[in-house]
């Protein structure tokens, strides 16, 4: 069996996200949101395998966003193409802004397993060699995908003082720092949570 299959991960019932304030697209009302989203009270960890294809609950991905002002105060943003080895099959060979990944039961092993599942993914996919600073500043819910239907993502914003964020992953490919003219240029090649957090984060083309 694969990772995927026997891997149970963090969720909460999709209900909940109705009985806080639905929304779709991009909200950066996080002291809305978050704390309740990750109440014991709420979560729970289930079979990633079943999970994926059931819409009643939502799984809580941290999806993180590398930005880089230079001196002149020129913003790009770290973006890369998802192989085949990525662990979404859905998500393949799209290009993205956000590293991150599922929280596992194994977290729990921590005090705080949403932490922990977090610095664990950007661990195992990239190398972070540079400072930085992090603040959350939204979530994404996007009904309107397949995969959009079954996740939740929690944005997490990492200011770089260097642009020195490289994949360990041989499956992000193409990887590197992109100006937001191009990124905006870009924008259909970019998967659904990306284009939302591109539009919602630092405005549309034109």
């Amino acid at each position: 069996m694969s990772d995927a299959q026997t891997e149970h991960v963090l969720v909460v019932p999709a209900t909940l996200l109705t009985q806080l304030g639905y929304f779709q697209g991009f909200t950066t009302d996080v002291a809305r949101y978050l704390d309740h989203l990750l109440s014991p009270q709420h979560t729970r960890y289930r079979p990633r395998a079943e999970v994926e294809q059931d819409p009643s609950f939502k799984q809580l991905i941290p999806y993180a966003i590398f930005r880089h002002r230079d001196e002149a105060g020129k913003v790009r943003l770290f973006r890369y193409t998802r192989g085949k080895g990525q662990g979404e099959q859905r998500l393949h060979r799209k290009c993205s802004i956000g590293i991150g990944g599922h929280i596992s039961a194994d977290d729990r092993r921590e005090s705080c397993p949403y932490q922990e599942g977090m610095r664990r993914e950007l661990h195992e996919e990239v190398i972070l060699d540079t400072a930085y600073e992090q603040q959350c500043v939204g979530l994404i819910n996007d009904d309107q995908t397949e995969v959009g239907r079954v996740h939740l993502g929690v944005v997490h914003l990492f200011d770089v003082a260097e642009p020195r964020v490289r994949p360990r992953e041989e499956d992000i490919l193409d990887a590197g720092f992109a100006a937001l003219d191009t990124l905006r240029a870009e924008r259909d090649r970019l998967e659904s949570w990306s284009r939302i957090c591109m539009d919602a984060l630092f405005g549309k083309a034109g």
